[in-house]
């Protein structure tokens, strides 16, 4: 009797984009894109962003319990100690080109802050929880000085008295933030904080699984998030809703653009929701009372209609498109004054306690991250001599 050659299987090449990919395991949050849902740590977002204030979801991230007054005491003055930037960050950021963006500027400062750390490499877990308090106190106040380097202006000290949110707002405009301001900015953070495996979340982890540091890892995310198909589509929101201008133009703008194909409407869809973005319908409401309290509407109400506009077509009800996060969002960030190529460093600070957090849990059962890849090349070339080719 003979025996038959084994034979062996081809595993199945992974979707584009790896999607729909489980790629492993959190206890951070959960994106169920089909519902709309979004949970951190068992907590919905919706009362996150009602009730909760940044600090408190950064403690759930880091801890996965809320925090009591102490705990919150603790960490918010524990954040205020660590906002400060020192002589040499504020020269390195002096030092750069004054119409350097702010997102490779961010990127280049978070990753100097190693080169003062003594033990930027340490990556015991008591280490690296310190670095991730530091990361996230200080990239807010790099943000703010930038803008006011850039502008000819000296950078703020931060204020013992404020939290994150209202340090950032004061630092960036030097005067004192108003209390919806803060509220908004607040909710803001809350909501951008975490979301599942997204790119600059598994790009940290990446790094970091090959057992590199902290820093390393948090300049790797800002890195990809610095991409327009990731972080940069609040901008490119408002940009469009600069180009349509008013409320009046919106549908001749909507079938001169988009019904033939040619555009799309930045800020809508995702590639998880195929309902509305939890997140999306917090900001709505956040930018409509921002709105409201400036007596600017103008925006809000261009916004407001090409997403009713858009939601009445055809194609969006049959492919599920929605507002995303970054859509009201634009509209929120612009009202309270932040300058428009500051909305993406904005979602960085948000999203620092996040990555951090998944790296922190990387660590506690790290294994290299290292998939295969499909080789679809040619194959039994034959070498030619340089001479002869």
């Amino acid at each position: 009797m003979t025996d038959k050659p084994a034979t062996t299987t081809a595993p199945a090449a992974a979707p584009k984009g790896l999607q729909n990919v489980i790629v492993g395991q959190s206890k951070l949050s959960l994106v169920n894109g089909t519902e709309g849902k979004l949970i951190y740590a068992g907590y919905k977002i919706e009362d996150l962003a009602e009730y909760a204030n940044f600090e408190e979801v950064i403690y759930l991230l880091w801890n996965l319990k809320l925090p009591n007054k102490s705990e919150w005491e603790g960490l918010r003055k524990a954040l205020f100690d660590n906002m400060a930037l020192s002589a040499e960050t504020i020269a390195l950021l002096k030092s750069f080109p004054p119409k350097a963006t702010p997102m490779s500027v961010l990127r280049t400062a978070v990753s100097a802050l190693a080169l003062y750390d003594p033990k930027a490499d340490v990556n015991t877990v008591e280490e690296n929880k310190r670095k991730a308090l530091l990361l996230t106190a200080k990239t807010p106040t790099i943000v703010a000085a930038w803008e006011r380097i850039r502008n000819g202006k000296e950078p703020i000290a931060p204020r013992a008295d404020y939290g994150l949110a209202a340090n950032f707002l004061y630092m960036l405009k030097g005067t004192e933030p108003k209390q919806q301001e803060i509220a908004v900015m607040d909710a803001y953070l809350v909501l951008l904080s975490e979301h599942g495996m997204n790119a600059s979340t598994f790009s940290a982890r990446v790094t970091t699984s090959t057992l590199s540091d902290m820093y390393s890892a948090i300049t790797t995310a800002i890195g990809t998030l610095k991409g327009a198909a990731h972080g940069g589509a609040n901008e490119e929101a408002m940009n469009m809703f600069f180009e349509i201008g008013s409320a009046d133009n919106v549908e001749k703008w909507f079938n001169d653009n988009v019904k033939n194909g040619d555009r799309r409407v930045m800020g809508m869809g995702h590639r998880v929701y195929k309902a509305l973005d939890p997140r999306a319908a917090v900001l709505n409401r956040k930018a409509k009372e921002m709105s409201d309290a400036t007596g600017n509407l103008k925006w809000y109400d261009l916004a407001s209609k090409l997403d009713k506009t858009a939601r009445a077509d055809e194609e969006f009800i049959k492919k599920n498109l929605y507002a995303n996060v970054d859509y009201y969002s634009a509209i929120a960030l612009y009202t309270i004054g932040i300058p428009i190529d500051q909305f993406t460093p904005l979602f960085a600070i948000a999203r620092i306690p996040g990555w951090s957090a998944h790296v922190l849990e990387q660590w506690e059962n790290n294994r290299l991250i290292r998939p295969d890849v499909d080789y679809v090349g040619p194959m039994d070339l034959q070498w030619v001599p340089i001479e002869k080719r």
